[in-house]
């Protein structure tokens, strides 16, 4: 169909500029649902590898997915069961030792050495009007700005956390039912290629697929691996939250290059702060080690075997992805990497060399 009018042109331009527009705010509402669905296929794919596993020992796909479903459930609850009744009663604990203390004479210590420090600022002066202020109903109607935008950011990291658990859980269920279905989602999404390029599209999509599988187990067994060992070091040193610590070692270690640093770094302080020097020092030696462990040896190999990506391109995708798309960013930009690589030795290069 011609168009001969400039204004029909630039109608149609508009229409097509508005509908661009529409669309890329429809997007971008429902951007959350699509991440925890791309997440929920992501650890699907990685569970694929031990599902064909089962299958291979003649266990139908449904008993293995439920074998899988059951697996993942008891670790849950078995996490559950680990940290939350050691962070409820090491709360408890650090409770009960400020009201000792407090019960001991500590405040009126403190309100001494403040008098004696201080002779002319009236502290009993001061107290009572705190105490007044903080019974009065005026002071918590009338707050400054900066008070009142301390709690809201307070309440809003509270609703972001309930968030982040309620987004975790929705993603765990995809996860189980993209891998119930996900024979059944290849197969829909393989006949909608033309039938003249259906097979070389399956051979590099199945490909793709079993490098992110492998890339995801690859993580689990690098933070498994970590969580393991932490919490073996950190019992014999003697940590108070060895589970818990260990916990945090395992998950960060999912994330590629910055997860087992972060992990290293944050536990070694907490373990300072808490246990002492003389426990926080073996255990900063023992992470120390363990990283160039991992980032010389354990990692590369993992790499190389699941993925097989150049070193360089793992870093510089790990720092695109999570830049890009933070965490999960992180995650998904090396199976994207060997993607590409793929793509590009199956496809791109075999049509130039035809040229």
């Amino acid at each position: 169909m011609k168009i001969r009018n400039a204004f029909v042109l630039g109608l149609l331009g508009g229409l097509g500029v508005l509908l661009a527009i529409a669309i890329g705010a429809a997007v971008q509402q429902i951007g959350t649902v699509l991440v925890w669905a791309f997440a929920g296929i992501f650890l699907a794919l990685g569970l694929e590898p031990v599902i064909q596993f089962l299958i291979r020992r003649r266990v139908p796909r449904w008993a293995a997915v439920l074998l899988i479903f059951i697996v993942i459930v008891a670790a849950l609850v078995g996490a559950g069961w680990l940290i939350v009744p050691t962070i409820v009663a090491q709360f408890s604990l650090l409770v009960q030792a400020i009201a000792q203390e407090v019960e001991s004479g500590l405040l009126d210590s403190v309100l001494d050495w403040v008098r004696e420090t201080f002779p002319a600022f009236d502290v009993d002066g001061t107290l009572d009007q705190l105490g007044g202020a903080l019974t009065d109903f005026n002071t918590w109607s009338s707050l400054p700005p900066w008070m009142a935008g301390v709690l809201g950011s307070i309440v809003a990291s509270v609703g972001q956390v309930a968030f982040a658990i309620g987004g975790a859980l929705i993603v765990v269920v995809l996860m189980l039912y993209f891998t119930g279905s996900l024979p059944a989602i290849k197969s829909g999404m393989y006949r909608l290629v033309p039938a003249s390029s259906r097979p070389k599209f399956i051979e590099i999509a199945e490909q793709i697929m079993k490098s992110v599988g492998r890339f995801v187990l690859g993580q689990g067994a690098l933070g498994l691996l970590n969580g393991t060992l932490s919490l073996i070091v950190l019992s014999i040193v003697g940590s108070e939250l060895a589970g818990v610590y260990a916990f945090i070692a395992l998950i960060a270690s999912t994330i590629p290059l910055v997860g087992t640093i972060t992990a290293s770094v944050v536990i070694s302080l907490l373990v300072l702060l808490l246990d002492g020097p003389q426990t926080a020092l073996p255990v900063a030696i023992w992470y120390l080690v363990y990283m160039q462990l991992e980032a010389y040896v354990i990692s590369p190999q993992v790499m190389n075997r699941a993925v097989k990506v150049p070193g360089v391109v793992v870093v510089l995708a790990a720092l695109t992805g999570g830049t890009l798309l933070g965490i999960l960013g992180a995650l998904v930009a090396i199976p994207v990497a060997a993607a590409v690589q793929l793509i590009l030795k199956e496809v791109v290069i075999p049509k130039q060399d035809l040229k």
